[in-house]
């Protein structure tokens, strides 16, 4: 049987394997150009810019045996961590990673597909594989998918991209470790794979199911060296997954309400979701970053109509098992099975907001476009050449349909602004959208606005304690404290482990004048979060009001191991180490605080006399001079520069007229 008549035989393409590759590359480059500039969006600031654990040396032994976070994923946050280290809070550095492991799960989905296509010879007709083509085409598909976007043009979405990458390679491992005689190097690669997936991203879990499905696909049954096989992939994924439950009902939901209903309910929202990740796989179209929740607290009756025909489809496929329906059900399975972590059979946060998202489907969108590859792939096997161009083309045009979208997506991803601004045209009573856009306008002191948004969050949703608590802030930045004090209260009410409602209490209070109150506040903030570095500055700030030195200088300590970058706890703790007479230590300090962006004409003073008092009278001149550039009528800086320069045998006052 010829090449062109057999589809499990790779067709040699015009376009070799480097071009294609740089085709992959530029492609990658241009949908995700607009977003590669953007900013921190969404919750990007909690998970990276703003996360203390990155910037703590010690970080990398808390990010694994001591989490403080809603979920264990401590692989993908070892990476944020060592990323930390290589560039910093450069938000263009982390698209780029996005960027870069998205291309790498292209590259890899690709390979995949092709030994796929490896005809063997148990497989028979039934295991019809893409041509080396249509194997590319499918990894380009998978590339430019509109449903791609969400995952690769938003930070915290590392762990999608991660983790598909790594599950991935466990996969072209174990496919190893299947064809080539089960050998034990390969088994032990896709294990410690399929691990670090799981420590990325726990939606992973399934894929011990796909294993077993390979095999079904492959030889048209399960045996017990399958079973034997698979069996650490089932350790691994009900072990990590029971990990993640605990997490998500402990620290993620806790108390939240999240309006899922009964089983009823879920069933029917999970068979939806399922048409609607379907759908849009198929023909995505207005795409939001919040899709509307549907009401389905009680179901109606034809709501559960997406899974008899799903069954219809599953059971049409069954009978054409023999031929071209196996590699139909690894390709369908490949993707429902990836859905299942997501469906909300067991409840996870996001159900509060929405019963779908973009970025749950992305570790499903192999299967379904591997499936696409594989059938265009067959259908060319059997066509003349030129016929088969021309398919190669069709499938060719669509990708660069899709680039164009995902590019104009992707755009949507630069801001916050942009990014809400867009989903509130498209799902107006997105109430996190409400309070994320609110927040954008609060970051740019356009006050009135956020306000306005944060109301209309409260509308739609009375129990939003993020937007209680933004309320507060405005309250408080407009000089209302007894208002921030009740908005921040009732966040704490709705949500009473929520750390920033008990800090910024703790500022409320300290500006009306309730420091025992406030130090209160500060702590309870650092009993839930014991790492929050702006709560132990805020507790060292009211301790020294209150007069009790010894114990800020502690605070303080803790906040700068935590942020070493904030200037204005590096500054106060200079002053206390001034007056406890610890000259050298409290130089330092005043130092650190200069170099992290203070410039006041009290520190540079401050600084100055310690340098004098040290005999560092050049150096102690130069403070003077800084301080009075700041203040030039400062009469003590002027006074103390005299002195310096008196002591160092300066022959007249730079000040005759004093």
């Amino acid at each position: 049987m010829s090449p062109a008549s057999n589809p499990a035989v790779p067709r040699r393409s015009a376009l070799g394997t480097a071009g294609r590759s740089a085709v992959l590359v530029a492609a990658a480059g241009w949908v995700y150009g607009p977003s590669a500039h953007g900013g921190w969006i969404w919750d990007d600031s909690l998970e990276v810019s703003q996360n203390p654990v990155l910037r703590d040396p010690a970080g990398l032994g808390k990010i694994w045996f001591a989490p403080g976070g809603t979920d264990y994923f401590p692989f993908k946050t070892t990476v944020q961590w060592v990323a930390w280290r290589l560039w910093g809070d450069r938000a263009a550095a982390y698209h780029g990673l996005n960027v870069g492991l998205h291309l790498l799960g292209a590259f890899l989905f690709w390979r995949l597909l092709v030994v796929l296509a490896r005809p063997a010879a148990a497989a028979g007709p039934a295991a019809s594989a893409p041509c080396a083509d249509f194997a590319w085409l499918g990894a380009l598909l998978f590339l430019v998918h509109p449903l791609a976007v969400e995952s690769v043009a938003w930070i915290s979405e590392l762990k999608n991209t991660l983790s598909l990458a790594l599950l991935l390679g466990a996969s072209l491992a174990y496919l190893a470790y299947d064809e080539r005689g089960r050998r034990a190097p390969p088994y032990l690669l896709a294990l410690l794979g399929f691990t670090l997936a799981m420590l990325s991203k726990s939606t992973v879990a399934m894929f011990p199911f796909v294993i077993l499905l390979h095999a079904w696909w492959r030889r048209g049954r399960i045996d017990r060296r399958d079973l034997l096989s698979s069996a650490p992939f089932f350790a691994v994924s009900a072990g990590l997954g029971l990990v993640t439950i605990w997490f998500q009902s402990h620290r993620a939901i806790a108390d939240l309400p999240l309006g899922v209903g009964g089983w009823a309910s879920r069933l029917a929202a999970a068979g939806l979701a399922v048409a609607f990740y379907l759908v849009q796989g198929v023909v995505p179209r207005a795409l939001l970053p919040i899709y509307p929740r549907w009401a389905v607290d009680p179901p109606s009756a034809w709501q559960f109509l997406p899974w008899l025909g799903l069954a219809a489809i599953l059971f049409w496929l069954w009978t054409k098992r023999a031929s071209w329906g196996r590699t139909a059900l690894f390709g369908l399975g490949w993707f429902l099975l990836n859905l299942v972590p997501i469906l909300g059979f067991v409840p996870f946060a996001y159900q509060r907001t929405a019963w779908v998202a973009d970025h749950f489907a992305y570790l499903s969108l192999p299967g379904l476009l591997g499936l696409a590859a594989a059938g265009l792939g067959a259908w060319a096997a059997r066509m003349s050449g030129v016929r088969s161009r021309l398919l190669l083309g069709a499938g060719t045009a669509l990708a660069l349909l899709w680039a164009a979208q995902s590019r104009g997506y992707a755009e949507v991803f630069r801001s916050n602004e942009a990014l809400w601004t867009y989903a509130l045209r498209g799902n107006p009573d997105a109430w996190m959208a409400q309070n994320n856009l609110g927040q954008a306008y609060f970051a740019q002191h356009r006050l009135a606005e956020a306000g306005t948004h944060f109301q209309r969050a409260l509308e739609l949703n009375p129990d939003d304690a993020g937007a209680h608590f933004n309320l507060g802030l405005i309250r408080l930045d407009g000089g209302r404290a007894p208002d921030a004090i009740e908005e921040f209260r009732t966040a704490l009410r709705l949500r009473p482990a929520f750390p920033e409602a008990e800090n910024w209490l703790g500022n409320a209070l300290a500006r009306a004048g309730r420091l025992n109150e406030a130090v209160e506040a500060y702590r309870s903030a650092l009993r839930i979060e014991s790492g929050y570095a702006q709560a132990h500055a805020n507790l060292g700030f009211a301790l020294i009001e209150l007069g009790r030195p010894g114990e800020a200088v502690g605070e303080l300590q803790r906040a700068l191991e935590l942020n070493p970058d904030d200037a204005l706890a590096h500054a106060n703790l200079g002053d206390l180490l001034a007056q406890a007479r610890r000259p050298a230590e409290a130089i330092r300090e005043y130092e650190a605080a200069l170099r992290f962006g203070i410039e006041t004409r009290q520190v540079r003073n401050n600084l100055g006399s310690l340098l004098a008092q040290a005999g560092r009278l050049p150096e102690a001149e130069s403070q003077f001079r800084a301080a009075l550039r700041l203040a030039p009528g400062d009469p003590e800086a002027r006074a103390n520069l005299e002195q310096v320069l008196s002591l160092e045998g300066g022959a007249k006052s730079e000040y005759p007229n004093k």
